[in-house]
């Protein structure tokens, strides 16, 4: 399960990479947008704001997260799994901000988001590239220790080196670009670290575990965070590096 209130704590930061990305699509008046991934809806219903005569819908697979973008209007918004959902007419504009890391082979996933499209229609998506970073190489080897190896069974985000990107999109016939941006996000302390990853790769371990388990956990993590992330002058910083493409037919 999602919590769309926990996700939303740092919904600033975690909205500046579709910004960036919204920034890079060159459609000018597309009729039929679509959030893949739309999570809690704000992202999804701020794209009106870009194309005002488009018709945009947001999907995503969490009730619960559905349940809280319905609460914006002007915006249609599905509960369907992306790996299965089809939209009724061709896509101008089909966008995925920070979900395909969730989805095992996703790569492979590619041509048929493309067969979606439009004759002059845009592909883009953005996806976390931090999995190598301390946050997640703490979460992942305390969940491998002997105390919870047992009790977890976790498919963990990945994403594949740029050049994989592009390549697949350029292989399907597309014009593309692919890049990447690492963001330095300023945090009060360690343990903001900690509530921005029980927001996301936190999530799918929690979930699975009791509630006396899981305040186990999570001050176990939180002890291997504060190592990893000491308070500074500034605070705490969380480098977040994220890859970018954009392709068009």
């Amino acid at each position: 399960m999602w919590d769309p209130q926990q996700y939303l704590i740092y919904g600033d930061q975690r909205g500046r990479p579709f910004r960036d990305l919204v920034a890079q699509v060159g459609a000018v008046e597309p009729r039929e947008v679509v959030d893949l991934g739309c999570g809690p809806g704000e992202l999804t219903a701020g794209l009106a704001q870009r194309w005002p005569q488009a018709h945009i819908v947001g999907v995503d697979s969490s009730p619960e997260m559905i349940e809280r973008a319905r609460q914006h209007t002007g915006v249609e918004f599905v509960e369907a799994d992306l790996r299965t959902w089809e939209p009724g007419r061709p896509l101008d504009v089909l966008m995925s901000n920070a979900t395909l890391q969730w989805v095992p082979g996703h790569l492979e996933l590619l041509s048929r988001l493309v067969s979606f499209l439009s004759p002059t229609g845009w592909l883009a998506f953005q996806l976390p590239a931090n999995f190598d970073e301390p946050s997640h190489v703490e979460l992942r080897d305390l969940a491998g220790t002997a105390r919870w190896s047992g009790l977890l069974e976790v498919t963990w985000p990945a994403a594949h080196p740029p050049l994989a990107y592009l390549a697949a999109l350029l292989d399907l016939g597309l014009d593309a670009e692919v890049w990447e941006s690492t963001y330095y996000h300023q945090l009060d302390g360690p343990d903001d670290v900690l509530e921005w990853l029980r927001g996301s790769a936190l999530r799918p371990v929690l979930a699975q575990l009791d509630d006396t388990a899981r305040d186990e956990f999570i001050e176990q993590f939180r002890a291997r965070l504060h190592g990893a992330y000491p308070k500074g002058q500034h605070g705490t910083v969380l480098p977040y590096r994220r890859i970018f493409a954009v392709a068009r037919r």
